[in-house]
C-alpha cells in the first residue's frame, strides 16, 4: 500500500472550504488560502469545483463547476435550501449590507443587535401582506441564518433582543445587486396593489 510521502500544505484550508466559508477572521485559514490560492485553485478544478475567492470582502467558498449536477457528479458539498421567508431574510440583510456600505464606513464589519434586525423588517416591509407573518418570525429566521452562516453571534446577552451579530460578507456572494433590486420592485408592486385594494 502506498503511503503519500506529505500532506499538500492547503489540504486543512481545503477541508476547511468543504465545511462551508473561509472569512479572513481566521487568520491562520485565510493566510494559508492565501498563500496557496494557485495550488488550490488548479487541486479543486480537477474536483469539478471552483474556488470564489473574494480578497477585498475577505471570504472564500468553494462552489460546483457544472451548473447542473447529472449523476455522474459528486456533490462534495452539502446543499442547504432555504425557505422563502429564510431568504426574504437573507434579502434584508443584504440590503442592510448595501445601506453599511454605501455611508461613511469607520469598521469593516457590519455588527447588529437582534432587535435592529427585527425593526428593519418592519421597515423593509412596510404595508406588504407578508408582514405581519414575517416580522412575528423573525426571531427563529435570525437563528437559521445563524445557523446557514450568514450571521455570527459575536455577544451573548441575557436580554435576546440585545444580542449582537456580526452579519458575515459572504451574504454579497448569495444576493448580488441585480437580485436585490428584483426583490425590493416586487415589494414595492405588492404593497401598492395592497393600498390600491384598500382604496376601492
Amino acid at each position: 500500500m502506498n503511503i503519500p510521502d506529505k500532506i499538500l500544505p492547503y489540504t486543512p484550508v481545503f477541508i476547511k472550504l468543504l465545511k462551508g466559508p473561509v472569512e479572513y477572521v481566521e487568520k491562520s485559514a485565510w493566510e494559508r488560502l492565501l498563500q496557496y490560492k494557485t495550488e488550490l485553485t488548479r487541486f479543486v478544478q480537477q474536483l469539478g469545483l471552483t474556488l470564489v475567492l473574494d480578497e477585498d470582502d475577505g471570504y472564500a467558498y468553494l462552489r460546483h463547476t457544472s451548473s447542473e449536477e447529472d449523476e455522474a457528479t459528486v456533490s462534495w458539498m452539502q446543499r442547504r435550501p432555504l425557505t422563502y421567508d429564510e431568504s426574504v431574510l437573507l434579502v434584508l440583510l443584504r440590503d442592510m449590507m448595501a445601506e453599511f456600505e454605501v455611508g461613511e464606513v469607520t469598521n469593516r464589519e457590519l455588527i447588529k443587535k437582534r432587535r435592529e434586525i427585527k425593526e428593519y423588517g418592519e421597515l423593509f416591509f412596510k404595508e406588504n401582506a407578508s408582514r405581519v407573518k414575517f416580522v412575528k418570525e423573525l426571531d427563529r429566521l435570525i437563528d437559521r441564518a445563524e445557523e446557514n452562516g450568514f450571521l455570527d453571534r459575536i455577544e451573548n446577552n441575557d436580554i435576546a433582543d440585545e444580542q449582537k451579530f456580526r452579519i458575515k460578507k459572504i451574504i454579497k456572494a448569495r444576493v448580488d445587486g441585480e437580485i436585490l433590486d428584483q426583490f425590493k420592485q416586487q415589494l414595492s408592486e405588492h404593497a401598492a396593489k395592497r393600498i390600491q385594494h384598500r382604496q376601492s
